[in-house]
């Protein structure tokens, strides 16, 4: 039987990962956690990172499906339009992206147009919803903590794409400093992903290696339970509380959180021209 396939592309401008998923024989497959380039000195997009997704699907003849976001990303923009346009497929996301859109309505002061409703998005998942990638089955776990909307999709088979919840052990978990984010919930919700076999794969969106190693995608759940420097066993939910909030105190914002969270909001969408043609994105003073 053959077996499904991850393959990763890495962007080191924004330390992410995105993957295309298939089942080698079958033309489905999904993309997932694309990424937008974007030099925000100059304002300028370009689809560099998004074009080496679109060759590896086109030379092996597959079809795209989903295009997959684990959550509305700070680090980097999504390439979610640029590839549906190109590709086809349909978006989704949770479907408590509708509280992340409305949390940034309000911080950015958006056109009353956009209405928090995660209409933007073609589809929007639940905890424990199912979906297939051709004959893959595949099933979507709500992880909050990071983000209000974080989602893991479970590929059978395969292992967990786990978005911004988990990194590699040896760095530990994502912050909980944005708007509806939450220590406590993301300890309950990377308890969740390590309660799944010792075995589980986990295809992690970023990595931030120290200089002994190159950048890395996958891991299992033992590396994670024995290994782990910020929850690994032993570890209580209140030390790791404590831990993260200290530890969230001291960092910096993402350098492109002002541009990604406008856009990716919309599904990788660029806000509506205005009257003069030209899209703009807002820099909200002192609320970040």
């Amino acid at each position: 039987m053959t077996s499904p396939c991850a393959q990763a592309f890495f962007d080191d401008v924004t330390s992410t990962f995105s993957y295309v998923v298939y089942k080698p024989g079958e033309p489905q497959c999904a993309i997932i956690d694309s990424v937008l380039d974007y030099d925000p000195k100059s304002g300028r997009s370009t689809t560099h990172s998004a074009d080496k997704i679109i060759d590896f699907v086109q030379v092996n003849g597959l079809t795209v499906q989903w295009i997959l976001e684990t959550h509305a990303h700070a680090d980097h923009l999504s390439a979610a339009a640029y590839l549906k346009r190109k590709l086809g497929g349909r978006t989704a996301i949770g479907q408590h992206i509708r509280q992340v859109q409305g949390n940034f309505k309000a911080i950015f002061n958006l056109e009353d147009e956009f209405l928090p409703t995660g209409a933007q998005f073609d589809h929007l998942f639940a905890e424990g919803d199912s979906f297939s990638i051709g004959s893959l089955t595949t099933t979507v776990m709500h992880v909050p903590g990071h983000t209000p909307a974080d989602m893991a999709y479970q590929v059978h088979e395969l292992g967990v794409f786990t978005g911004d919840t988990l990194f590699m052990p040896d760095v530990g978990t994502a912050r909980c400093d944005f708007p509806d984010g939450d220590a406590r919930q993301l300890y309950r919700s990377i308890k969740k992903l390590l309660a799944l076999g010792d075995d589980t794969c986990l295809f992690l969106c970023h990595d931030y290696p120290p200089e002994a190693r190159k950048a890395t995608f996958t891991c299992t759940v033992a590396d994670q339970r024995q290994h782990n420097i910020h929850v690994r066993d032993g570890i209580s939910e209140d030390e790791f509380v404590s831990m993260r909030n200290a530890r969230d105190k001291t960092l910096c914002m993402p350098t492109l959180i002002l541009p990604a969270i406008q856009v990716n909001i919309r599904a990788g969408k660029m806000p509506p021209p205005e009257d003069n043609g030209v899209s703009y994105l807002k820099i909200p003073l002192n609320r970040l």
